[in-house]
């Protein structure tokens, strides 16, 4: 990403969540618990897929692995930096690094969404083509699923990021959020602000955010409607249930996504929009593998699995 040359705007200052001191530490408190959670939510899923043979040869749970990895770069693209200007307020970021954690945190968010819409399409697979399933959803398949939307992730955010970074920012320089996030950044462009430049990165969010959306949601809606006229109640039951979680994984990630970087204005009130990131970029980290593996019968016969081999090896 090659900056303007003609900026003049060096470094930015990350106003965070403006609160008092006492508050502010709480929050510090708070957000560093979660981050170490997630963290270790994540990783534990990482790493009793690969140990463990069973769910290792399992297509969704190949996804699911990896879907952790994303999780955990995504919750590191954004709360050590919030952590930091909790401790330290009002500390400056430079502009070259500011546009990186905006790419990062972005490119992720793009990622995130066509790993949702891999996890859809292995669900549509797993029940509306169960006898084709082993076939079309080998290991090749699952980490081609994967490189796609690592590579696609990253590309799609790519020209939106350079165009937002070529626009002239002459002062001020104080970004009320505690992320790059485009909206702030948008507003601090000195005018005239190049409409290029807008219907580039609205037209990318509808294309990746939207588009993905629709895939996913038609995807569930076949599976939802193969599942109603099955004739196994147990089986029925069991997928409901694998179903239900994964749709709550995605409710929560979309949810606050659209409303942000879709719906016109999203942006507007800063301490929405805080919120707002708040929710996806901390907490939902913390809750997708909850969600994912709490009553996840395969998951914990892995665990009891691990504990056996560790008790007896």
């Amino acid at each position: 990403m090659e900056l303007a040359n003609r900026t003049t705007v060096q470094e930015f200052i990350l106003l965070g969540f403006g609160v008092e001191q006492q508050r502010r530490y709480l929050l510090l408190l708070l957000f560093t618990v979660l981050y170490m959670l997630a963290l270790a939510e994540n990783i534990t899923i990482i790493m009793l897929v690969l140990v463990d043979t069973h769910l290792a040869r399992l297509p969704m749970y190949i996804l699911l692995s990896n879907f952790s990895w994303l999780e955990v770069c995504y919750v590191t693209a954004t709360v050590p930096r919030m952590l930091f200007d909790l401790a330290f307020p009002l500390g400056a970021i430079s502009f070259q690094a500011c546009f990186l954690q905006f790419y990062i945190f972005f490119s992720l968010g793009y990622t995130e969404c066509f790993f949702l819409s891999a996890m859809a399409l292995d669900r549509y697979l797993a029940i509306c083509h169960p006898l084709r399933y082993p076939q079309i959803m080998s290991k090749n398949t699952c980490y081609a699923l994967v490189t796609v939307s690592w590579v696609c992730g990253f590309l799609g955010c790519m020209i939106p990021v350079t165009l937002i970074s070529k626009l002239n920012f002459c002062g001020p320089n104080i970004i009320d959020h505690f992320v790059c996030d485009p909206g702030p950044l948008l507003s601090l462009a000195c005018p005239p602000l190049d409409n290029a430049t807008y219907i580039w990165q609205l037209s990318m969010n509808v294309l990746v955010i939207v588009g993905n959306l629709v895939f996913v949601l038609l995807s569930y809606g076949v599976v939802i409607f193969t599942l109603t006229k099955s004739s196994n109640p147990g089986s029925r039951k069991k997928a409901f249930s694998t179903i239900s979680f994964h749709l709550v994984v995605v409710t929560l990630f979309y949810g606050p996504v659209v409303g942000m970087y879709v719906a016109p204005n999203g942006e507007s009130n800063p301490q929405v929009a805080k919120l707002v990131t708040t929710f996806y970029t901390a907490i939902t980290p913390f809750l997708n593998p909850l969600i994912y593996c709490l009553r996840n019968d395969q998951v914990r016969k892995a665990v009891w699995r691990l504990l056996w081999k560790r008790r007896n090896g």
